[in-house]
């Protein structure tokens, strides 16, 4: 007997994500701000966006939008990693930041069998991620 469509998430959770990836948001932006203007780099955007990520992810796990075995899955956990690293070594935050722009634009924007790969075998990609889930994290 083949599983069920997962249910939806409900209002609280679907609000939670928003008021989640907002601040991820910000924290992008204001951690850019830092590298643009060649200030010193602190070390507080980093740690929002580790913090909002790392709740994504786990939210994300529990509602079965992503598998870590799965490429999306493992480059969420490398941005998490590079993350983690410009908030203990601020000096470092220019070129990881700009790799991780450029790598989550590319990751976020592959193609589905890609961002899914390996799935489970004999079924398509399209099967392994519900359309109606938003993507996964960045």
């Amino acid at each position: 007997m083949a599983p069920g469509p997962k249910p939806k998430d409900s209002e609280l959770e679907r609000w939670t994500v928003v008021v989640l990836r907002s601040l991820h948001l910000a924290g992008v932006v204001w951690l850019g701000a830092y590298v643009v203007t060649a200030q010193p780099i602190a070390q507080a955007p980093a740690l929002l966006m580790a913090a909002s990520g790392l709740v994504m992810l786990a939210m994300d796990l529990r509602a079965g939008r992503i598998a870590l075995a799965e490429v999306a899955g493992g480059f969420v956990l490398l941005k998490l990693a590079l993350v983690a690293w410009m908030a203990l070594d601020p000096s470092q935050a220019r070129w990881i930041f700009w790799l991780l722009l450029v790598g989550s634009s590319i990751a976020s924007h592959a193609p589905k069998d890609f961002r899914h790969w390996p799935t489970k075998k004999g079924q398509p990609a399209d099967a392994a991620v519900p359309r109606d889930r938003p993507r996964s994290p960045g």
